[in-house]
């Protein structure tokens, strides 16, 4: 079993910044697939973005795409999610994935994921 970590979440106002990271104790995270995702009241789980296990490739989704850039920190075995420009239709519950096998190609659909985080929330004031 991996067991996931976010954290970072919080409130901000619409057009700041936050980070989120995601940590796995006793995984090394840049071996794997790793993925963001989110989920705001009352729909339904939506891909954020991913990284293919070597680090190389990444994929967003259009709504956040030239706003958001998901980076591992090696250093700290860590993938994080540098989020800026935020909108308040960012706000959600914010989850990060982890999958048992290699893809060299970002994941983005929840079922290819086998691992899950808690989620850390994010709200963002207009």
């Amino acid at each position: 079993q991996v067991h996931l970590v976010e954290s970072g979440g919080g409130l901000v106002q619409a057009g700041g910044s936050l980070r989120l990271s995601c940590a796995a104790p006793g995984r090394t995270i840049r071996l794997y697939n790793m993925g963001w995702f989110r989920q705001a009241p009352g729909k339904e789980r939506e891909f954020v973005a991913a990284m293919g296990w070597n680090g190389e490739n990444t994929s967003y989704a259009d709504s956040v795409k030239g706003r958001f850039t998901i980076a591992r920190d090696n250093d700290k075995n860590t993938v994080d999610l540098q989020m800026n420009t935020l909108k308040p239709e960012d706000t959600a519950d914010y989850y990060c994935a982890t999958t048992r096998g290699l893809n060299i190609m970002p994941l983005i659909h929840p079922h290819e994921y086998d691992y899950w985080g808690q989620g850390t929330r994010v709200t963002v004031s207009s």
